[in-house]
């Protein structure tokens, strides 16, 4: 008889462990319901209110008089976390120094050792175009186009830009 009472207080002791841990699971639940309820409504509320609205009111929102404008990021770090020099003001060419050319007055300036597809391009984009652009460089004018090209400096300088633009040009 006594094993009898042993096991019965065995299952009484269990049962009550499993009905205060059922009961510290509830009021957990019942007091973290009761904390974040307001934050918890507010945050259905702002839900339902984007499901609820159409997309054309919610974009008339943000609408722009012109409708063709784009949104372009600014470059204001680069990756060494130094300030980007692609929004400082950039150098303006003095062509008075070395003159204009146009596309149609257009040289191969890959014909320069140093210059290839890319900085060709590069300097067009730029407005230099001929031999004879090149040969009247001054010292200002290959800092200034070093540094709107964004070449390695010195390279004008060191590959002779102008001297072999002028032997090109008297060819």
């Amino acid at each position: 008889m006594l094993d009898f009472l042993n096991e019965v207080n065995w299952w009484c002791l269990l049962l009550l462990l499993f009905l205060a841990f059922l009961l510290g699971w509830l009021l957990s639940r019942w007091t973290l319901k009761n904390k974040y309820k307001s934050a918890l409504e507010e945050c259905e509320k702002k839900n339902a209110a984007l499901k609820n609205s159409a997309y054309e009111k919610a974009n008339s929102t943000f609408s722009n008089s012109n409708t063709n404008s784009t949104v372009k990021a600014i470059k204001t770090m680069d990756h060494g976390g130094m300030p980007s020099k692609d929004n400082a003001e950039k150098p303006k060419l003095n062509f008075d120094s070395f003159g204009k050319a146009d596309a149609s007055q257009k040289d191969d300036l890959k014909l320069i050792s140093g210059v290839g597809p890319f900085i060709e391009e590069k300097l067009n984009s730029i407005g230099i175009y001929t031999f004879e652009q090149i040969s009247k460089f001054t010292k200002e004018d290959i800092d200034t186009v070093t540094e709107l090209i964004q070449f390695f400096p010195g390279r004008i300088e060191r590959d002779e830009w102008t001297k072999q633009a002028s032997k090109l040009m008297n060819k």
